[in-house]
């Protein structure tokens, strides 16, 4: 095993990439660190690009002088958009990066990268290639066959010297020609079958305008970005493995002031989710969702808007670590890391999203008062607040049956229940509509048991919860689940496997007043019923809107098994 190629077994907190990085300190290979995440401004960042934020920022951060870049990859002008770069580095903030006064564009390079291009040609290392796309694709061979020369590869230096600037001048419309590498058609990696390195695209690019007609592809783009920039580990995902040939052979040929070093690791794979960006395109271009930031998505600012906390999203991306093969991280974990740090933050309140009004018949009627509530019993410094209490309060519908199944403890006909941090009460009565639904509980209420507490310290199984009537706000409520019903979520109709029921809207939930003043990017437990973010984008004065971030527990596990899946 070479001292480049770590074991496997790496201790606790460790990780292949990181011990390669401190190997090259430890014998002087870098005294510096400088990694960059280089995101492609055509979409928006998702759960997947918060594994490489992490993983880049991160090791930057653990290394003293170290420091990681923000480039755009901004070489495809016809899918990129200001929007997206706006929203990448909003993302970023929120999640908790700075990259401070590294910021870089692949298009800060474009005449660096045309020069490199011309000293190519110059070397005898590419050729300006006038075949059709469907003839280079033919003559590129298969998987299995080995590619064959065009009528252009030994096309002569001064000639492609000439073409390529001709092409840069806008003399040819798209399509017309490409700079290819000259390296082996035989290759049994095709990436080494002579790849494009410019194309002619007549399009405009959002930072440049038309000063530029040939665009460099990723694969030339991206070594050559690194080098220029002095990267010294590009920490890329595993598809870009068969690219590091290209990768290296372009650094080898060129010989710029810096070489970088590309390494690959597993990309993250999340169930019931799709990160392909194309897929992304799909869902919100088809209106299957409402937008990049539909709070099904997984796109970071969908995650933000439904109330994840960026912690949590941190600690996620720690939890599956950084490892060489691809698998499926289950999105319970990612679940589990957003509920256990929103249980730590979030202050409890009470809503009541299905309401049923509960009439106490032995409260006086004029008679108000306010109750302590523990606003976090995992967080002692977060104080109590006041509820407003009357003899009417709102309940959920399923905490009362009036024929309980067995094993049903909450209110029933005859059956007491503890209403959260008030008064035990006892069913006495109920009235109904016209169509036998149930529309009132008349209830009893002990004056002895302020708290929730009998005095007499009898027993009470069963504690609910409920909001004041009178104080009551109205609101709506969101309630999401998974975006899609199987585990690898793919292929070509991916309109068949959404979730019917990832969405569902509650008009008229009854929430206490306190929520009123509800902090935009606070999230708050609702006792009983899960954890809640105000929207910031539906919500208006006196009519706000609440989405729900994560339930208690995974109610998904629980449906499944019980629909035998």
């Amino acid at each position: 095993m070479s001292r480049r190629d770590p074991s496997p077994d790496a201790p606790a907190g460790t990780d292949f990439i990181r011990q390669i990085i401190a190997r090259d300190r430890a014998d002087g290979t870098h005294d510096r660190i400088v990694t960059r995440f280089p995101p492609e401004p055509n979409g928006y960042l998702h759960i997947g690009h918060a594994k490489s934020i992490c993983l880049n920022f991160g090791v930057a951060a653990e290394n003293p002088g170290s420091v990681c870049h923000l480039r755009y990859d901004d070489t495809n002008p016809g899918k990129e958009r200001p929007e997206y770069v706006e929203a990448i580095e909003r993302d970023l903030h929120w999640l908790g990066v700075d990259w401070g006064a590294n910021l870089f564009h692949a298009s800060d390079y474009f005449e660096e990268l045309y020069g490199y291009a011309v000293r190519l040609i110059e070397l005898g290392k590419a050729y300006v290639d006038t075949s059709s796309a469907e003839e280079i694709r033919a003559l590129r061979g298969t998987l299995t066959e080995p590619g064959r020369p065009g009528p252009h590869r030994e096309r002569s230096v001064a000639e492609s010297v000439d073409l390529f600037a001709r092409m840069r001048a806008g003399e040819f419309p798209d399509g017309a020609q490409v700079l290819r590498a000259k390296i082996d058609m035989t290759s049994p990696n095709l990436t080494m079958r002579d790849p494009i390195l410019y194309r002619i695209r007549h399009v405009l690019h959002h930072r440049t305008g038309d000063q530029w007609c040939i665009y460099p592809t990723y694969d030339f783009t991206h070594p050559l970005s690194d080098a220029i920039e002095g990267i010294t580990h590009s920490l890329c995902t595993l598809e870009f493995a068969d690219h590091r040939p290209f990768y290296d052979w372009l650094i080898e040929a060129l010989e710029p002031p810096h070489r970088p070093r590309q390494i690959e690791f597993a990309r993250l794979n999340l169930s019931y989710t799709v990160l392909s960006k194309r897929r992304l395109h799909q869902l919100v271009d088809d209106g299957l969702v409402e937008g990049w930031d539909d709070p099904r998505m997984p796109t970071l600012a969908a995650m933000h808007r439904r109330g994840y906390p960026p912690a949590a999203i941190r600690r996620f991306c720690e939890s599956i670590g950084v490892a060489r093969k691809d698998n499926l991280v289950d999105v319970a974990m990612l679940e589990h890391a957003v509920r256990d740090e929103l249980n730590r933050t979030a202050p409890r309140v009470m809503g009541v999203l299905r309401p049923l009004r509960l009439v106490l018949e032995n409260y006086p009627e004029d008679r108000r008062e306010t109750l302590e509530a523990v606003n976090n019993p995992e967080d002692p410094a977060a104080g109590t607040r006041q509820v407003p209490f009357s003899r009417t309060v709102y309940i959920e519908q399923d905490d009362f049956r009036e024929e309980p199944p067995p094993k049903y403890f909450r209110l029933a006909p005859g059956r007491e229940v503890r209403l959260r941090w008030a008064y035990v009460v006892r069913c006495t009565s109920v009235e109904k509509d016209a169509d036998g639904r149930v529309i009132e509980v008349r209830c009893t209420y002990d004056d002895t048991s302020r708290g929730g507490m009998p005095a007499d310290g009898r027993k009470v199984k069963a504690t609910i919860h409920w909001v004041s009537v009178p104080d009551a706000l109205d609101a709506e409520v969101r309630l999401y689940d998974r975006l899609f019903t199987v585990e690898s979520p793919g292929g070509e109709d991916v309109r068949s496997q959404i979730n019917p029921e990832s969405r569902e809207i509650l008009q008229h939930c009854k929430l206490e007043p306190s929520l009123a003043g509800a902090a935009a990017d606070a999230c708050y437990q609702f006792e009983r019923l899960g954890y809640f973010r105000l929207d910031p984008a539906d919500s208006r004065p006196n009519a706000p809107v609440f989405n729900r971030t994560v339930t208690l527990r995974d109610a998904w596990a629980r449906i499944q098994k019980s629909k035998g899946r």
